[in-house]
């Protein structure tokens, strides 16, 4: 493991003078290497609970600053960036198709496929996930492993304020077309989120299984299969529907999941 210095992170965030220095961007351009590579992360779940590494995510904005605008071709396409793109796919065993990017900074893992869409830096995808068309993985997301990303599917990024947690996807989660996850949402492992629903920081995410419901924001419970909703609000001009998302049953814990999930799209009429 390649040693690094924390301390110099902090300084240099708290002193932007300090990135004159040819020390201090070495050490940022070190951290974006451990991170393009997986071997540290933005967030990592320690006990149960998601943890935000704060100076993982501070080294990025630094990483920015340090950085000039460069012309990057590829073929007849043309970019111009600070950020160069991520390479050596045939090495870690990924699939990127035509016309996916992954911007250097983002960890793919060994199995991930990324069709033509778009992974920003920071971001951490799992084993054998796949990023499907037109996805978008913003900026430091935390996506599991087996995870089904589907079509135009918006995985929100966040970089600051440095203390905000990123959106989070666990592991053997299917987040269905269309759906949007941002402000540091948490979708729990095996979640299955129907097409077009929307999760954000202050959705209110509403368990209609029971007698009564029960009401989460912010979070989508383990094993949770969740629908877009709406309910009624009072406001002084009237009464009027806001969106918000329905946990309307559990994939079972004891069956495979994929026949868990083909179960729950059709119990639930999910397409």
């Amino acid at each position: 493991m390649v040693s690094f210095d924390i301390n110099i992170i902090e300084e240099a965030f708290a002193n932007r003078e300090l990135l004159k220095q040819d020390s201090v961007k070495e050490e940022i351009r070190k951290i974006i290497s451990l991170l393009d590579q997986g071997l540290i992360r933005v967030a990592d779940k320690c006990s149960g609970q998601w943890h935000v590494n704060e100076w993982v995510k501070k080294a990025v904005l630094l990483y920015f600053p340090i950085c000039n605008m460069e012309t990057i071709e590829c073929g007849p396409m043309e970019f111009h960036d600070k950020i160069p793109l991520k390479h050596g796919y045939a090495e870690q065993g990924v699939r990127v198709v035509p016309h996916g990017v992954a911007r250097y900074g983002a960890f793919l893992d060994k199995g991930v496929v990324v069709m033509p869409s778009y992974v920003n830096i920071g971001a951490h995808v799992g084993e054998n996930t796949m990023v499907d068309s037109w996805v978008t993985v913003g900026s430091c997301a935390q996506i599991g492993k087996n995870v089904h990303l589907s079509s135009s599917v918006v995985i929100g990024g966040v970089l600051e304020p440095v203390q905000a947690a990123p959106v989070i996807i666990e592991d053997n989660c299917f987040i269905g077309a269309s759906s949007i996850v941002v402000e540091g949402a948490l979708i729990e492992e095996e979640a299955i989120l129907g097409a077009n629903t929307v999760v954000t920081g202050s959705t209110k995410i509403i368990d209609v299984t029971g007698p009564e419901p029960v009401t989460y924001k912010g979070r989508v419970p383990a094993r949770s299969v969740v629908i877009p909703g709406s309910y009624t609000r009072h406001y002084p001009a009237g009464d009027y529907q806001v969106s918000c998302a329905l946990i309307i049953g559990r994939r079972q814990e004891s069956q495979d999941k994929k026949t868990s999930l083909n179960a729950a799209l059709r119990e639930f009429n999910i397409s």
